[in-house]
């Protein structure tokens, strides 16, 4: 499946949101990478900071100095509805998405528009599916949330670890993250803003698992483990209630060479025990605070959405997640690993995404669909050839 087979549009892919923070880094690398007859756009409500950027693109690459602008707001239905209408792709990096995010999924949805985002919130994606994913897959557009470091290292990373496991049997897989990074300004934002509505999270999950077809045959689990000691990390293991297990489970569910049974656990990896008490009690007591309106408006004040981490910040910034495979009586370890994982890297990954579900032959999926549904073995390339290191690192 490959979205220049289908009708006419003036762009293969628009950024919506490219004047932000990692926008204007994942416009930095379309303009870098973006293949040649390429036809993109800058997307975003303020015509004036889409000129000022478009004029720092050019000033690298010269090439982008006739790049087309795209004028549209998150909360104008007609002006999404046009921007979905033109284009193949459009990757948004609009958050919080649960405030912001919607009316562009339902454009995209509507006009059969492949769409692409970076949002780490489980609310958004399960109304997403609820309220689109029947549309969408009538007009065979993919949805594709979750295209940043939430949740494309660890989908990935799973998708490449069972690929080296027997095939028809029950697998269990664990992945353990480690990271030396900061967090913008919207990245807080939206972290926030989930905590804040536990509630509310949850009854969307509820509803969405009344909707989700029945698996007949088949079983995929992601159910959250016990903080413990890993001796194949050397390091504390913590659960980590992001999006990430969730994304991993509905991949297992829509993809056979999971197996019939399939098991996928998170945590965050750290190395010392002190250290990994005082982030679980830094965590609960954010959490808490989270949900006091007050609280969390004060806490949204201290890092202004829009900024993030300097240039030099991000280069010295590294992740790696390591992933214990099992199943057929053997085991596998394997690793993803880059470099600044919150923008450099995620701005990599949505920019990649986005282009493989412009260019690239692609199973033929519609409605929500993962990475590795979507774009599998093609986004697996792509990120290699980009830089992103996928190894095994010992098979028993």
């Amino acid at each position: 499946m490959n979205r220049q087979s289908g009708a006419e549009r003036p762009y293969d892919v628009v950024l919506f949101g490219a004047t932000g923070f990692v926008g204007a880094l994942t416009a930095a690398y379309l303009a870098a990478h973006a293949p040649e007859g390429c036809r993109w756009a800058l997307a975003g409500r303020d015509r004036d900071k889409l000129e000022q950027l478009r004029g720092r693109l050019a000033a690298r690459h010269p090439h982008c100095a006739d790049l087309p602008l795209v004028t549209a707001d998150s909360d104008d239905a007609g002006s999404l509805r046009e921007l979905a209408e033109s284009s193949h792709v459009v990757a948004s990096t609009v958050g919080p998405y649960v405030w912001y995010g919607g009316k562009l999924v339902a454009a995209c949805a509507e006009a059969g528009t492949d769409y692409t985002d970076l949002t780490g919130e489980a609310e958004f994606v399960d109304r997403m599916y609820l309220d689109h994913d029947g549309r969408a897959r009538e007009t065979g557009s993919r949805l594709v949330h979750a295209c940043g470091f939430d949740s494309v290292p660890h989908d990935l990373g799973a998708f490449f670890t069972v690929q080296q496991l027997p095939e028809g049997v029950p697998l269990t897989v664990d992945g353990y993250v480690r990271t030396d990074a900061v967090f913008s300004g919207g990245t807080f934002a939206s972290a926030l803003t989930a905590m804040g509505r536990g509630r509310q999270t949850a009854r969307a999950a509820r509803e969405r698992r009344l909707h989700e077809p029945r698996q007949v045959g088949r079983r995929a689990r992601a159910p959250q483990g016990t903080p413990h000691f890993s001796p194949q990390t050397g390091t504390w293991a913590l659960p980590l209630p992001t999006l990430d297990p969730r994304v991993v489970e509905r991949s297992a569910r829509g993809l056979e060479r999971y197996g019939p049974d399939f098991r996928y656990r998170h945590f965050a990896s750290v190395k010392h025990l002190p250290v990994a008490l005082g982030g679980t009690a830094a965590a609960v007591l954010l959490a808490g605070a989270a949900q006091v309106p007050a609280a969390r408006r004060w806490l949204s004040a201290r890092v202004e959405p829009g900024t993030g981490p300097g240039e030099q910040r991000r280069k010295r910034s590294w992740f790696t997640v390591r992933f214990i495979g099992e199943g057929g009586g053997r085991e596998v370890w394997t690793e993803v690993s880059g470099g600044d994982p919150g923008y450099d890297e995620t701005a990599k990954m949505l920019a990649e995404a986005t282009l493989a579900l412009a260019f690239d032959d692609l199973p033929a999926t519609s409605g929500q669909v993962t990475t590795a549904m979507a774009m599998g073995d093609a986004l697996l390339e792509r990120l290699q050839t980009a830089g992103l290191r996928f190894r095994v690192a010992a098979v028993r």
